[in-house]
């Protein structure tokens, strides 16, 4: 049996070499028998998506990390010391797993999804499709053809696999969602030289699996079904891409290992020291479990979680889908962003932007797209020059560009070739209503690679004796095909001199990055009278320019990857604020030459990479990663779904996007705005900022409660706490103030920081600091009212309870003074985080009621306080809100002189 062919090889093979290759016969087809001894061997043509982990298993994975396993360890603990009151243990013991499982049960549904993508790349494979068997041609299902099977395809199909064309009349193939390149590809059926090998899309002999037919009709031998097509190594790259594990998801690994590690370590020193010193084993043990309940951040999960979960909302109302919850802060580490060309930097429909008459007025054409409203703005032609004539002349130019044409605008969109839809759009713009109506087409030459002109005779719907030739092509195909040029009106003689100045523009025209047609018609294909010629674009997108400045500024690289040539990236690169003269550029065969080691070494020197295919995109992806960079990759094609998996972040148009792309990415631009990044990036920054400020709260908690323990452990005083009181600051800490943090209103000068760096912790020197200090103060506070109201030596309710509530204003004070690290809680706003207010006003309540409430009274062992007890713990306490305020506003000072340095470089209307 033959082994399937790569499409490689089918290029510079005669159809029949391929033909005696697959033992097959181009008018009878495979014998049904032999089909099916094939369809054993290579398999069907489809897809196989490997079987997934059920529901339940996915869900048992979310409790595989250190941090969770050690919550439940203590939770596990607490349950078993049955030594406090059973229903006030149970209670506690439940917040923990309530809390626990809430959030991670909310984290699991929001991230929940099968591996779409790779079920999405199977819609390229149509239902049906039209084969030769036993020499009849039948319609079957598409998953049963079998190399050397003889296919027919036609205007809409989609191709069902990868075949050797042997006949292509008029065969043109839409192989965007596959290349990048928004053009048709014209396809014959000659053999080709090895230099067409390196680029999929000058492989004109052969049509590839999933590619829709835009005109004509062809016929191929099947080469390659499923994974052995082109479209099968995307599915088998992507089978073997691993997304990777975002910052957030190390740095939460990381941030739990350490806090486990450090508190339990303390808290087995403070049970050692009270062992030593003779204290009942038994109430130490309560009090270990009682620090490891409180020391353990079992709020960190919970808090993350609802922070992303908020961050998800937020996004999806500035039209951003984030599909999981870690990727909203793996955005605020982005610095580098690889932005496909086709339909992200560009709108994806080709314009036609100028038109040049053959009396050699310039014009150009305003607004983007088929279907947008737009002006002729005459921009050379003479004073003395009728206005009228002269846009008769760029009408007539338009009406050969609109005869001349098989393309369709309707309310759904273009049906036909770009090209010929930006000319129907010109005509829009020109007042021209629809030319087409007033022929009647006699006869038509179909554009073909070898002429490269398409032609059409035809006669006036009036008058049906005088027919006319309506010519639109390569300029200089057009050109040799005429003898005349209009001017005026009338045709005269087309000189040497007239041929040198019509291609000198079109030359320019050209180096501007533009697609130039020449137009012409007459009565003889031989003797044409030259009209003009269009320059057609697909334009940038509206706002791409301005985010991709503001992008630079903020530090992030910009990227921009393509299928098309040099000339038309440079063109659009320039436009966008990527590309300026001396710039450097690669193409795709010189990444061919390299591997990802060489590739790194040069890549954060380039801005453009063009000629690009799938396993380049790939191969770039990989080059950045390993240069430590946290990549963002731009997309809507079948192409980029590789990279769109394989980047941290993948960003896929919404609607201009393939099925394929939006399953690979990671977020979704609703509509398809790259300034929507720009919103995604300040939110991720925003969340970090958000799950520092409670790791900041947590930790100074934390540490004032387990030093102020181990502190009368050493100066052998009594427990200033008894373990009800450590469990209810518990509650405190990771309860709903702390929460509340979470939610904290992102600020917008986040943006004006550079992005994060992978291998910055959350735990920073500044962090610890900061926490350091503000433990000092509550430590100090409180060990000074213990001290106070420990006057007579011994320990009575009314000193256990001036020192827990003293606590618990501390961290009511240190809570608000950690919503933010650097900005004064005037600046952000005191009622800006209701949700902070409800929850600190709760917690204050709370606090009340076990002061005040008889039942709780007996179960914390407190008794009820005085006004004057509460203002001289309101004064106290307050210290730990004022020493922050102090030292942010040291920190603004430092921070505002960095930026200030940096301020040129943000502000896109300070750029050039």
């Amino acid at each position: 049996m033959m082994s399937q062919l790569r499409s490689s090889g089918a290029t510079v093979m005669t159809v029949r070499e391929v033909q005696d290759m697959f033992r097959t016969d181009l008018e009878q087809g495979l014998k049904s028998e032999e089909a099916r001894r094939r369809l054993v061997v290579h398999g069907p043509n489809n897809f196989d998506i490997a079987v997934e982990d059920p529901l339940w298993r996915k869900y048992l994975d979310q409790f595989n990390n250190p941090l969770i396993l050690l919550l439940l360890a203590s939770a596990g603990i607490s349950l078993f010391m049955r030594q406090f009151d059973d229903a006030i243990s149970i209670t506690v013991v439940g917040k923990t797993f309530l809390f626990f499982h809430a959030s991670k049960g909310f984290h699991f549904l929001m991230e929940y999804r099968s591996e779409k993508s790779l079920e999405a790349l199977t819609k390229l494979v149509p239902p049906k499709c039209h084969c030769i068997r036993d020499g009849h041609l039948m319609t079957f299902l598409a998953q049963d053809l079998v190399p050397g099977d003889i296919i027919h395809i036609g205007v809409g199909d989609r191709v069902p696999a990868d075949i050797r064309l042997f006949e292509a009349s008029g065969l043109s193939i839409d192989e965007s969602s596959f290349t990048g390149e928004i053009e048709p590809v014209n396809k014959q059926t000659d053999v080709q030289a090895l230099s067409m090998l390196s680029n999929l899309s000058e492989r004109r002999n052969m049509a590839f699996m999933g590619t829709l037919v835009r005109c004509g009709q062809g016929k191929g031998i099947v080469i390659g079904t499923g994974q052995d097509s082109e479209f099968g190594e995307i599915f088998k790259m992507m089978q073997a891409e691993e997304a990777p594990k975002t910052p957030l998801q190390k740095s939460m690994d990381t941030l739990g290992k350490q806090l486990s590690f450090y508190s339990f370590l303390v808290i087995g020193i403070i049970v050692i020291i009270g062992w030593i010193q003779g204290r009942k084993i038994l109430d130490m043990f309560t009090i270990g479990v009682s620090l490891a309940v409180a020391a353990i951040p079992e709020g960190l999960p919970i808090v993350v979680t609802v922070t992303l979960a908020i961050g998800v909302m937020r996004m999806a109302k500035r039209k951003a889908i984030i599909k999981k919850l870690p990727v909203v802060e793996t955005l605020g580490c982005v610095d580098v962003i690889c932005c496909d060309k086709t339909g992200t930097l560009t709108k994806n429909e080709m314009t036609v932007t100028h038109i040049i008459t053959s009396e050699h007025y310039h014009g150009e054409l305003s607004g983007v797209g088929y279907n947008t409203p737009g002006d002729l703005r005459i921009i050379e032609a003479s004073s003395m020059v009728d206005t009228e004539e002269c846009m008769d002349s760029f009408r007539k130019i338009i009406e050969i560009g609109c005869v001349c044409n098989n393309a369709e605008l309707t309310t759904d969109g273009l049906m036909g070739s770009p090209t010929e839809g930006a000319l129907l759009g010109a005509a829009s713009k020109l007042k021209l209503l629809n030319p087409r109506q007033q022929y009647v087409r006699d006869q038509e030459w179909p554009f073909s690679s070898d002429t490269k002109i398409m032609a059409v005779r035809c006669h006036h719907y009036l008058d049906k004796k005088q027919s006319y030739i309506f010519v639109k092509g390569a300029i200089e195909r057009v050109l040799s095909r005429c003898a005349y040029y209009q001017k005026n009106g009338t045709a005269e003689d087309l000189s040497d001199e007239h041929r040198d100045a019509f291609n000198e523009e079109s030359l320019h025209l050209g180096q501007t990055g533009l697609r130039v047609l020449g137009m012409a018609y007459g009565k003889d294909m031989t003797s044409l009278v030259f009209a003009g010629m269009v320059g057609i674009m697909d334009p940038p997108r509206e706002g791409s320019r301005q985010a991709i400045l503001m992008l630079i500024g903020m530090g992030v690289k910009v990227k921009m990857l393509t299928g098309d040539g040099e000339d038309t990236a440079k063109a659009v690169a320039a436009r966008v604020g990527l590309y300026a003269e001396g710039g450097t550029t690669m193409s795709g065969d010189l990444l061919d030459d390299m591997d990802i080691s060489q590739l790194a070494k040069v890549i954060d020197n380039v801005s453009i990479f063009y000629r690009v295919t799938p396993r380049h995109k790939l191969k770039i992806v990989k080059a950045l990663q390993s240069n430590h960079h946290i990549v963002g990759m731009t997309g809507d094609g079948v192409n980029d779904a590789v990279a769109l998996k394989t980047a941290e972040i993948g960003i896929s148009m919404g609607k201009t996007g393939t099925d394929v792309s939006k399953e690979a990415a990671d977020m979704i631009l609703v509509d398809d705005d790259l300034g929507t990044v720009l919103a995604a990036i300040e939110e991720g920054k925003g969340i970090f900022y958000n799950i520092k400020n409670f790791v900041r709260f947590q930790l100074s908690t934390s540490m004032a409660a387990l030093s102020l323990v181990a502190i009368a452990m050493v100066m052998r005083l009594p427990n200033p706490l008894n373990a009800m009181q450590i469990l209810w600051i518990n509650i405190i800490m990771d309860g709903p103030p702390a929460q509340s943090l979470g939610v904290e209103p992102v600020d917008h000068d986040v943006l004006r920081q550079p992005p994060r760096k992978l291998s910055e912790n959350i735990i920073t020197r500044s962090l610890i600091i900061s926490t350091m200090s503000s433990a000092f103060i509550i430590i100090t506070g409180t060990l000074w009212v213990f001290h106070k109201e420990m006057e007579d030596g011994k320990v009575t309710p009314r000193d256990t309870t001036m020192t827990f509530t003293c606590f618990v204003f501390f961290d009511m004070f240190n809570a608000l003074s950690c919503r933010s690290y650097s900005k004064s809680i005037f600046q952000i706003g005191l009622l800006s985080n209701k949700m902070f207010l409800y929850a600190v006003g709760g917690s204050i309540v709370g606090q009340l009621l076990v002061i005040y409430l008889p039942p709780l009274q007996q179960i914390f062992q407190t008794e009820a306080l005085y006004a004057s007890d509460f203002a001289l713990l309101i004064s106290l306490t307050s210290t730990v809100f004022v020493f922050a305020e102090i030292r942010k506003f040291f920190i603004r000072r430092h921070e505002n002189s960095k930026l200030h340095q940096r301020e040129s470089l943000f502000y896109p209307e300070n750029m050039v």
